[in-house]
């Protein structure tokens, strides 16, 4: 069970059973208050997560072209 505990300036502080963690209020529903229960849905965009990796290895293999030149 995820609790709101208390809201701090642009963060919720939520309770589970394990501790507390910090939560942007801006991902949060505009109504939300101390006291709420909230439930937490995560997904990993698979599309997002393959085009950085690419974008990475593209930097990377220029970096090192890059500094083959130089040498």
């Amino acid at each position: 069970m995820l609790i709101v505990d208390r809201l701090e300036e642009d963060m919720a502080i939520i309770e589970y059973a394990q501790g507390t963690f910090a939560l942007p209020i801006c991902l949060l529903p505009s109504e939300i208050k101390a006291g709420d229960v909230i439930k937490l849905q995560v997904q990993i965009d698979k599309e997002a997560t393959s085009d950085r990796r690419a974008r990475i290895k593209n930097m990377l293999a220029n970096l090192w072209e890059s500094e083959a030149d130089l040498t």
